[in-house]
């Protein structure tokens, strides 16, 4: 009982005016995301909100990290809108059973990926990949507000009223301006005053009250999309086509499939960096393997119930944590301050001016960026900046940006960038004495360090006997053991004795099972 108390105190207990205020006005900011991404991935709204209060109540539950926010997200709805665009190709309305299916599958990767502890692959993710991540993301966060604050938004023939209605234009943009201003400064204003109610709840009541007062025409949460009528049901989404379904067969599964695990990779992937984030802002560590089996489970609870699948959002996991939502309890009460909020209160967030929610989102832009890394730029590692300048850049250039891509983009040069400085330390070192000359090797020898090991020998100079010293030294693959062997071969043809000793038990393994020459160790 007294593990039990200790776990009710740790995860729901702890400070509960705090976490629900908290998940409350990240609902807030959830609203326009799900119904955003919902419009990438080409369904109906209802699927990105449904989708994001499921996955918000679920994760909640069973999820590995204490007030980390889960719901629909660009990252992973960009990997959708291929699929859905094919059900829709097939039979109309037929894009969502196929989405939905594929959440499900998507689910079941990521319960699979977390026993098979695919988060420990997350060592080898370098700060600089992480900053380049982050600052890619707060970018990509702060041009999502760009057309709300009337920037980028040209009228044209082929641009339908409907669509035009939905962000500010010629006398609303100025009135817009003033709102997002005022916004940002009830933000970071009234927290030097007080802290007892969110500052972003405030923003929000008070520019809505604004806007219903003066009779402001600017756009509002309703001009974004239709809100659901009432409350999802589970159902599956196998059956005939002709019923509105798909088939439950092979052949759907390979349709599903390069979707399914690209959602559950990228999904995995977003969401351990903002784990690792969010362990970093409060000190506190979490277990991401069952954060793993937690996204899967809570992938497949919202597919069941209509919605579309996701994963971590970093910028409103940093909101809710600033905001002091820590425990499950935060989490908990954004999926049920949302699914109250679209069901019950559907003319009242209807009514909010989107400039509201838009001043709330460039401070989650600014609070998910890495300040204090691009503060101290000169004082990081070149090599460590590169890498972020590579994630970030590759991020933004691809089309549409993919964080997916550019976080193994900064991996792969951070590994290149690594090897090159691993390289540079092996030395090999020569003692002549006699007729017999000594060459010492101290380092690792591998692919990269091939080239100085190689260099470290004088293979013009044939004495009668040659030893080479491998006792400080790690042969760790094929091209350390070619290297090797080149030079054994060059001296023994110029007629020299030549004599390895030191060869660790792992390199003299590798050594002899690709055809080394025995060597006395």
């Amino acid at each position: 009982m007294s593990n039990f108390s200790r776990y009710l105190s740790k995860n729901w207990l702890d400070d509960p005016k705090s976490n629900i205020l908290s998940g409350l006005v990240v609902a807030f900011a959830m609203i326009p995301e799900a119904i955003a991404f919902s419009g990438i991935a080409g369904v109906d709204p209802k699927v990105g909100l449904f989708g994001a209060f499921c996955l918000s109540i679920t994760i909640a539950i069973v999820g590995g990290r204490r007030g980390m926010i889960t719901s629909a997200t660009g990252s992973t709805a960009l990997l959708m809108t291929g699929l859905v665009a094919y059900g829709e190709s097939k039979a109309p309305g037929l894009g969502v059973p196929y989405l939905i299916a594929a959440g499900i599958l998507t689910g079941v990767f990521q319960i699979l990926w977390g026993y098979l502890r695919l988060a420990y692959q997350m060592r080898f993710v370098p700060t600089g990949v992480l900053s380049g991540f982050v600052n890619a993301l707060a970018l990509l966060i702060f041009q999502a507000q760009l057309p709300q604050l009337g920037i980028g938004i040209k009228e044209s023939k082929g641009l339908v009223e409907q669509t035009l209605s939905q962000y500010p234009v010629n006398s609303q943009i100025p009135v817009v301006w003033i709102l997002v201003i005022l916004g940002l400064v009830i933000i970071y204003g009234l927290p030097k005053i007080t802290k007892v109610i969110p500052s972003q709840l405030i923003a929000i009541v008070i520019i809505t009250l604004i806007s219903i007062f003066f009779n402001l025409d600017v756009p509002t949460v309703s001009d974004l999309g239709k809100l659901p009528d009432g409350l999802p049901s589970i159902s599956l989404p196998f059956g005939s086509i002709e019923n509105g379904k798909v088939p439950f067969s092979l052949e759907t599964l390979g349709i599903i499939l390069p979707t399914s695990l690209a959602i559950s990779l990228v999904g995995l992937m977003e969401t351990f960096l903002t784990q690792d984030i969010l362990d970093d802002v409060t000190d506190t560590s979490s277990n991401k393997n069952k954060e793993a089996r937690g996204q899967g489970i809570a992938n497949i609870m919202a597919s069941l119930f209509g919605g579309m699948a996701g994963c971590a959002l970093v910028g409103q996991s940093v909101m809710n944590t600033e905001n002091g939502g820590k425990s499950r309890l935060s989490t908990l009460s954004s999926g049920i301050s949302l699914l109250i909020m679209i069901i019950l209160l559907k003319s009242w967030i209807g009514a909010i001016p989107m400039a509201a929610l838009v001043a709330i989102m460039i401070t989650i832009a600014i609070s998910t960026a890495d300040i204090n890394g691009l503060k101290n730029i000169r004082k990081i590692p070149k090599s460590d900046t590169l890498v972020m300048l590579m994630t970030f850049a590759v991020t933004m250039l691809t089309k549409p940006h993919n964080l997916a891509l550019g976080v193994i983009a900064g991996v792969a040069l951070a590994a290149i960038l690594f090897s090159r400085k691993v390289a540079k330390v092996i030395t090999v070192l020569r003692s002549k004495e006699n007729n017999l000359t000594t060459y010492k090797v101290k380092g690792q020898l591998f692919f990269v360090s091939k080239i100085y090991f190689l260099q470290g020998f004088d293979i013009h100079e044939h004495p009668e006997k040659i030893v080479i010293d491998m006792s400080l030294a790690h042969i760790w693959d094929q091209s350390g053991v070619v290297a090797l062997e080149q030079i054994i071969r060059k001296f023994q043809n110029g007629g020299s004795k030549v004599e390895i000793i030191g060869l660790n038990k792992e390199s003299l393994n590798l050594f002899e099972r690709l055809g080394g020459m025995e060597s006395a160790h």
